[in-house]
C-alpha cells in the first residue's frame, strides 16, 4: 500500500517524452520555448536570419541532450545556456567574435544610472544589434543574462578586465545612442 505518490508534473512528462523521442512532444517543447529563445538569438546574432539558424541549432542541440538535463535548475534556463552556447560558437567560427584585449581603464566609463526602460522592445534590439560584436556578447552576458565578469571571461576567453572594459564600452555606446534619440525626439517635438 501507497500512502504517498508522487504524480509527474508536465514539464516532467515532456522530457520524458522528448527523451523518448516522440515528436508530439518534441514539438510542444519547441512550440513553448521557440519565442523566448527566438529573443535569445536576436541578441547575439547580427540578423534575424542567423538568429533563425542559431535557434534551429540550438534546439537540435536540446533534443540530443535532454536526457543529459539533471533537473537541478529550470528547464528553460537549460535550454536558454544551449542556445547562448550556441550563438557564441557560431559567431566564433564565423570569426564575428574576434575580443579585442583592452586595457582596464576603459573600465573607468561614467557609471551614472543607465536605463532602457521607456523604450520599445524593437528599439533596445536594434540599438544591442548595432553593437560591435565583441560589445554586444559582453553586454548581453553580463546585462541581460547575468553572468559575472569572470564567467564572461572564460565563455568567451577574455580576462575578466577585458570583459569589464567591453562592457563598459558598450554601455557607453548604447548611452550615446539613446541620447542621440531622445535629442532628435525633442527637436521633433518643439517644431511642431
Amino acid at each position: 500500500m501507497k500512502l504517498f505518490t508522487k504524480s509527474k508534473t508536465e514539464e516532467e512528462k515532456l522530457i520524458e517524452g522528448c527523451i523518448a523521442g516522440k515528436r508530439e512532444m518534441q514539438r510542444l517543447l519547441y512550440d513553448l520555448y521557440a519565442k523566448k529563445m527566438m529573443m535569445v538569438c536576436l541578441r547575439y546574432a547580427p540578423t534575424s536570419f542567423e538568429a533563425e539558424d542559431m535557434m534551429q541549432d540550438g534546439f537540435v542541440k536540446v533534443f540530443a541532450n535532454i536526457q543529459n538535463f539533471k533537473k537541478d535548475c529550470p528547464l528553460e534556463f537549460w535550454i536558454r545556456r544551449i542556445m547562448i552556447n550556441t550563438a557564441l560558437k557560431q559567431l566564433r567560427q564565423k570569426s564575428l567574435l574576434t575580443v579585442s584585449h583592452e586595457t582596464e581603464e576603459a573600465a573607468s566609463i561614467s557609471s551614472d544610472d543607465f536605463s532602457l526602460t521607456g523604450y520599445s522592445l524593437d528599439e533596445l534590439l536594434g540599438m544591442i544589434q548595432s553593437l560591435a560584436p565583441r560589445y554586444r556578447m559582453v553586454f548581453n552576458l553580463y546585462a541581460i543574462e547575468g553572468y559575472n565578469h569572470k564567467e564572461i571571461g572564460e565563455m568567451l576567453g577574455i580576462s575578466e578586465g577585458t570583459s569589464k572594459s567591453q562592457y563598459s564600452r558598450a554601455r557607453a555606446i548604447l548611452q550615446g545612442m539613446l541620447e542621440r534619440q531622445e535629442k532628435t525626439y525633442k527637436e521633433h517635438v518643439i517644431s511642431k
